[in-house]
């Protein structure tokens, strides 16, 4: 089986990255590919289910989960966000929605009170080009005494691997789209070492891993982390291989299929007005697409 070739085939949210990201095709060539995504596939599908008063529904699901979820998984896609059709979701979205009273009632870009959903509201806010300063602040003014994240916090001192995956990412993309912030980048960092003193999944204490699902390679994650979530942040941030993740690496090589793919060992779809297109236990675009560039990462 010829997994590049599998990868290009497939839907345009994955086929471009894999393009960029493990092909030699020209930017002329990426881009093209990428234009896809917002008139064929799920990124298409996703904002074709946006309602018009900026937000998405989904039967059984808040509409606070179905908008997060939705347009968290659009930013997975890649669309562009300077194509007509993702500016005028965005536009729609600041406009339209609010978080529950309780919780702030803030626009969508300015979060509310947990850290596992303000950090995906920052990477969405940045990736919309609507980067909020306040909600980065807030973030960076959150971390506990370890380093990491918890949504339980303060009645927990310790960090989550979970809280602290979505917070990283979220810090990640906003560095990007203001052009750097140094006071951001020690706290992400400070972040990221939560992980590496870890080994990406385990607990400090024992050496065990500290949860089955840590071992368990899902798409979409929604808050939930997995080592392959972890290591694919890392490469993204420009982090150079080190021992602490070697661990990590072997596991998720471990995990490659005799036919060179990763199998979806689970799904996170609560919420989602759509359907992602692949099944549990079976061959996985998205993680063979994430699998792979973080193997040519470590390997580099």
């Amino acid at each position: 089986m010829d997994v590049i070739s599998w990868l290009c085939d497939g839907d345009p949210a994955v086929a471009w990255q894999a393009r960029r990201d493990l092909t030699g095709a020209s930017g002329a060539e990426v881009a093209r590919e990428r234009a896809r995504v917002v008139r064929e596939g799920l990124g298409a599908a996703i904002l074709a289910r946006q309602g018009a008063d900026g937000v998405w529904r989904t039967d059984g699901a808040p509409t606070w989960l179905a908008t997060l979820a939705s347009v968290d998984l659009l930013r997975a896609t890649g669309a562009d966000p300077a194509d007509p059709a993702v500016a005028a979701a965005m536009t729609r979205l600041a406009e339209g929605f609010r978080w529950p009273a309780e919780f702030g009632a803030l626009d969508f870009f300015g979060g509310e009170v947990e850290p596992c959903i303000n950090g995906r509201a920052l990477a969405i806010g940045a990736y919309a080009g609507r980067p909020d300063a306040a909600l980065a602040q807030r973030l960076i003014g959150e971390p506990l005494a370890d380093g990491g994240w918890n949504c339980d916090a303060p009645t927990s001192a310790r960090a989550s691997y979970h809280s602290t995956i979505c917070v990283l990412e979220g810090l990640l993309a906003y560095e990007r789209a203001v052009g750097g912030d140094p006071a951001v980048a020690r706290v992400r960092q400070r972040g990221e070492a939560y992980l590496l003193e870890r080994g990406m999944f385990r607990r400090r204490t024992t050496g065990e891993a500290a949860s089955p699902g840590f071992l368990e390679l899902a798409h979409p994650p929604r808050y939930h982390y997995d080592l392959l979530r972890g290591l694919d942040h890392l490469r993204d941030a420009g982090a150079a291989p080190e021992p602490r993740i070697a661990d990590a690496i072997r596991i998720l090589a471990d995990k490659r299929q005799p036919d060179g793919t990763w199998r979806l060992d689970a799904a996170y779809p609560d919420g989602l007005a759509v359907e992602l297109g692949e099944a549990v236990g079976a061959p996985s675009r998205w993680n063979t697409l994430r699998a792979l560039r973080v193997l040519r990462w470590a390997e580099s």
